[in-house]
């Protein structure tokens, strides 16, 4: 089984990274930006980062293509595709690159959907989260099968049943 932690917008929250990361083990651990953290932060050891539009002191690449475990990921921070005025600039570069499977943040708002094959996931925010009241973050589970399971949770480790989206997704569909 494949674990993926994924969270953004923690906005210089370090101890709460560190005891989300300590509660998972997960496989990989990925930040969509805006941690406001210096990239050699020990707090984002293990993740796979990107530079969100207020990380102005880490020096993080705009978007990551990484593939794991048969998945490919596009990583981005979202401000630069205009996701809080919609998805589609997101959708196109996810075409671009092949993505299976996106994250993203910049509006704070937990959101998972599959869209013309790609999941597009939005961890929400462990800071100041919009339009759901917990600060929470996504665990992504997978096996040989390609059924994906999304998970939602809070930054205190509940898992987060209130959220209006699926949470099984199967990629080979």
């Amino acid at each position: 089984m494949t674990k993926v932690l994924i969270l953004s917008d923690s906005h210089g929250l370090t101890t709460e990274i560190t005891k989300i990361k300590e509660r998972h083990h997960a496989s990989y651990y990925i930040h969509c930006g805006d941690s406001e953290l210096p990239k050699d932060a020990h707090e984002l050891q293990d993740f796979i980062t990107v530079k969100g539009n207020c990380d102005w002191q880490g020096d993080f690449p705009l978007e990551k293509i990484i593939t794991i475990c048969g998945l490919r990921f596009l990583i981005t921070h979202g401000h630069l595709f205009d996701v809080k005025a919609g998805l589609l600039q997101l959708q196109y570069r996810a075409l671009e690159v092949d993505a299976d499977v996106v994250c993203f943040g910049h509006s704070h708002i937990a959101y998972a959907e599959k869209v013309n094959g790609k999941l597009l996931i939005n961890p929400g925010s462990i800071r100041q989260p919009k339009r759901f009241p917990d600060p929470g973050y996504v665990l992504l589970e997978w096996d040989d099968s390609m059924k994906i399971v999304v998970s939602f949770y809070s930054i205190y480790g509940e898992k987060l049943l209130n959220l209006p989206y699926r949470k099984q997704f199967n990629l080979k569909t």
